[in-house]
């Protein structure tokens, strides 16, 4: 299936959280991969980048200077169609790494297109979480009240998620498959996900 848009092909970014740099195994990179197999069912190409792996400093600006490679991160972001947040459960919330993702991109309220919408209307945001303990629908809440306030458009159950037993160790890189219920809602999330950014694509927010 592909998604009818006018124009190039629609585009996903995953911005995944892991505390681990590269070339670690992680699960929440292996959630997001996942998620972008099933966007790429509808059409829709993606790619992968590991915040850790970059020197994203704190702040709430576009660019904090000093060598900060949030700038580089933000044109992939501005590029995208569709903004997948990957982040592992960490003591019941999402990762520090997400937390800053999250604290970068609200230096986009300040931002607006050339008709006055803010600069993040018109992309779709989804997110992946993964974690041995219990957290996810929180996070996930989280992760789209602040997605949502920037400006992004969620589709319909456009999280999923993955949580291990409690009080048990584990981890979703050691699952030999990915589990039926995880795998359909890796499936509907990317379905919705398509739908809503071809047409966001082709009937933009109305300009301010």
């Amino acid at each position: 299936m592909t998604t009818d848009t006018a124009g190039p092909p629609l585009t996903a970014l995953a911005l995944v959280c892991s505390l681990k740099p590269s070339p670690a195994p992680s699960s929440s990179e292996l959630m997001a991969k996942q998620v972008l197999r099933e966007l790429a069912r509808h059409g829709v190409g993606g790619d992968v980048i590991r915040v850790v792996d970059h020197d994203v400093r704190p702040g709430v600006e576009k660019d904090m200077g000093g060598g900060d490679e949030w700038p580089r991160l933000r044109e992939r972001v501005e590029a995208a169609d569709i903004v997948l947040i990957a982040t592992p459960t960490w003591v019941g919330h999402l990762s520090s790494v997400a937390q800053r993702v999250l604290e970068r991109l609200d230096a986009e309220l300040s931002e607006s297109d050339e008709e006055g919408r803010p600069a993040m209307f018109g992309k779709v945001a989804v997110a992946a979480v993964v974690g041995n303990e219990d957290g996810a629908h929180k996070i996930i809440a989280d992760l789209f009240q602040a997605l949502n306030d920037i400006g992004f458009t969620l589709p319909a159950q456009g999280g999923t998620y993955w949580n291990g037993e409690a009080m048990t160790p584990g981890d979703y890189n050691d699952l030999g498959e990915i589990p039926e219920a995880v795998a359909s809602t890796h499936a509907t999330l990317a379905r919705d996900a398509a739908h809503l950014a071809g047409l966001l694509r082709a009937h933009q927010y109305p300009a301010s």
